[in-house]
């Protein structure tokens, strides 16, 4: 988000507040929608095998805290040095580096918890380093990569395009744009 209005200001601490609330919102809901289809996926492949799984509190937990991560890496311009390039690119480049940043702090957050778990720092390495090497830890990086490509995708569109415009383009009717 830029820091000047449309009119060439500089915008003011309510109108920034104002903005990065929605696109805090905005992120927590894409990537709510976006977790809950995958744990509903894990569901039902576990219940074809007779496993119970319902941890869709889980999906919005994590939603939650994820978007306030995202929100906090856009802030510090993460990704930004391939904006100038093709979007494909910066919706790439944008996607790994974020998903990289996600898993930094999943790592500060397994240390931590671990760390309460076992009130000792060598097993907060232990349980970090049993959770790194998880098959279901770099399958979850898989699926936020993914998750980041469209979400990237559409923010880069906005940011070229600019948010009205991308928006008149998804929820108006085609005849009042062109």
């Amino acid at each position: 988000m830029s820091d000047i209005t449309v009119n060439g200001e500089k915008k003011s601490f309510k109108e920034k507040f104002k903005e990065e609330f929605i696109e805090y919102w905005v992120n927590v809901l894409y990537l709510s929608i976006y977790f809950g289809v995958f744990i509903s996926y894990k569901r039902l492949i576990l219940a074809h095998y007779d496993i119970d799984y319902e941890e869709y509190g889980i999906a919005f937990i994590n939603a939650f805290i994820l978007g306030k991560v995202v929100s906090v890496g856009g802030m510090m311009k993460l990704g930004t040095k391939m904006d100038s390039g093709p979007l494909v690119i910066s919706t790439l480049f944008k996607s790994f580096v974020f998903t990289i940043w996600l898993a930094v702090f999943n790592v500060i957050e397994e240390l931590i918890s671990g760390y309460f778990k076992t009130d000792s720092l060598q097993g907060a390495i232990d349980s970090l380093s049993h959770h790194i090497k998880s098959y279901e830890y770099l399958g979850s990086l898989l699926v936020v990569f993914t998750c980041f490509i469209p979400f990237f995708a559409f923010k880069e569109m906005s940011r070229v395009l600019g948010h009205h415009t991308i928006l008149e383009l998804f929820f108006k009717r085609k005849e009042t744009i062109l």
